[in-house]
């Protein structure tokens, strides 16, 4: 399994950290909603179901080991969102973070974007190991000094202190959005944003806070009228006047903001015809698309489904160029997943740093790899068996039907209420994180 700037090596797998605890009562709180190392890789956050966002930071001596690359620690943990009350609408606002995205670091100080249904915060991480030491009207507690007692004045001086990481909130962006927001993305020019949610995508200045601009309005006059819902957007990584939005009728979008300041009209649109002697009554449900992703060249986008994964050109709208069956034996049990609302889970995908493998989610805490080309997959499992310090994880296979091997996995003994929904590669190295319910597991490659 090739990966980042490996050429054709193959890559082997292993376990390298897990955060969070093990118990098998898990809070609701505490299930990871969302994962995002930062441009450089060298932060890691996550965000979930109560509000938190947890910074991890790599370990700076692990950088030149190859075998310890994959170590990160917690750096910040504060907490983002809070429970809120919509009185005109009687609707309570849960404070579950969707989605979280870094801004490139321009100086000491980091940025991130973080969003529950309703609001997007700006927030800034910045460290302090220095404090002022010599006040002239306060002592150094902080209590204020009687001013007749002041008989000479004194220069204030930067002592040592332990390191302290502070994240402040520096942005509100709120009352823009009527639907659940689903996706942030920061534009190439650093200066702006979008903000999607089921019906609208809305365009923000990263510093004005009391307005933005509607770029796409798909609601309908008449909501009887309603056929599809927004269930993802993105900027293009290189050009700032391109996003995509994919669509829960298993459409993409590409839209080009030069074109008009309502994108309603799209320059291409990108869909594949369905065979018509494989139509069935979850057609519908399976084909809506939960993640959209550019390649990082930019040239291409990988859309998830329900049971596969494609990958499109952008200068070909027909068909993907590429489709992978991230779990076809579930197509006999639709059924009973439409029955316990598996069938609308939502899983992320995302590429590796040079674009030759694509990853995403499956149940069972299982997670799938797929080397551009056709070349090789793999199915590997985030599990407390494999937590052992540089453990190579071993393939797994999952037996569709007939007679199962001894180290295969039956369908029918799939536990679908555990999950791999949101997963994160590394910009530049073969460091992976995916999360299970309320634990992070970090896997890197066996140099």
């Amino acid at each position: 399994m090739a990966g980042a700037g490996d050429g054709d090596d193959e890559v082997q797998w292993c376990f390298s950290q897990v955060k969070g605890a093990f118990d098998d009562d898990i809070a609701e709180a505490d299930i990871i909603s969302t994962v995002e190392f930062s441009h450089s890789g060298e932060l890691l956050a996550t965000g979930d179901k109560g509000g938190r966002v947890v910074i991890f930071q790599q370990d700076p001596e692990s950088k030149s080991q190859p075998l310890c690359r994959g170590q990160y620690n917690v750096y910040s943990t504060f907490q983002s969102h809070e429970p809120e009350f919509d009185y005109l609408k009687s609707l309570e606002i849960e404070e579950k973070i969707n989605k979280i995205r870094w801004l490139p670091q321009k100086n000491a100080a980091q940025f991130l974007l973080s969003t529950n249904d309703k609001t997007i915060k700006l927030w800034k991480i910045s460290e302090r190991d220095k404090r002022p030491e010599g006040y002239n009207l306060k002592e150094d507690d902080g209590r204020y000094r009687d001013p007749s007692s002041v008989t000479a004045l004194r220069v204030p001086i930067f002592q040592p202190m332990d390191l302290m990481v502070e994240a402040s909130p520096r942005r509100v962006f709120a009352n823009a959005h009527t639907y659940h927001i689903n996706s942030i993305s920061v534009n190439s020019d650093n200066e702006t944003y979008l903000s999607a949610d089921d019906l609208r995508i809305n365009l923000w200045h990263l510093e004005i806070t009391d307005r933005s601009f509607n770029i796409v309005d798909i609601k309908p006059a008449n909501m009887e009228e309603l056929t599809e819902v927004i269930t993802a957007a993105e900027f293009h990584p290189h050009q700032c006047n391109t996003f995509v939005y994919s669509s829960s009728k298993g459409t993409i979008r590409l839209c080009d903001m030069r074109a008009s300041a309502l994108c309603d009209q799209h320059s291409k649109l990108f869909e594949e015809q369905e065979d018509p002697s494989r139509r069935s009554f979850f057609s519908e449900i399976i084909s809506s698309i939960s993640d959209v992703k550019f390649s990082h060249s930019g040239r291409y986008m990988m859309t998830r489904d329900y049971l596969s994964v494609k990958i499109w050109d952008l200068n070909m709208e027909s068909r993907p160029v590429e489709t992978y069956q991230v779990h076809e034996y579930l197509r006999s049990k639709l059924c009973s997943l439409y029955e316990n609302d598996c069938i609308f889970d939502k899983f992320e995908c995302c590429w590796s740093g040079d674009d030759s493998v694509v990853m995403t989610g499956s149940y069972n805490n299982f997670f799938r790899m797929f080397e551009r080309g056709g070349r090789q997959d793999v199915t590997l499992e985030a599990s407390r068996e494999v937590s052992q310090p540089l453990m190579a994880l071993k393939p797994r296979r999952v037996c569709a039907g007939g007679k199962r091997r001894k180290d295969e996995v039956g369908v029918d003994s799939l536990d679908f209420s555990r999950k791999i929904l949101h997963t994160t590669w590394h910009p530049h190295d073969n460091i992976i994180a995916v999360a299970t319910t309320n634990n992070l597991y970090i896997f890197q490659d066996k140099c």
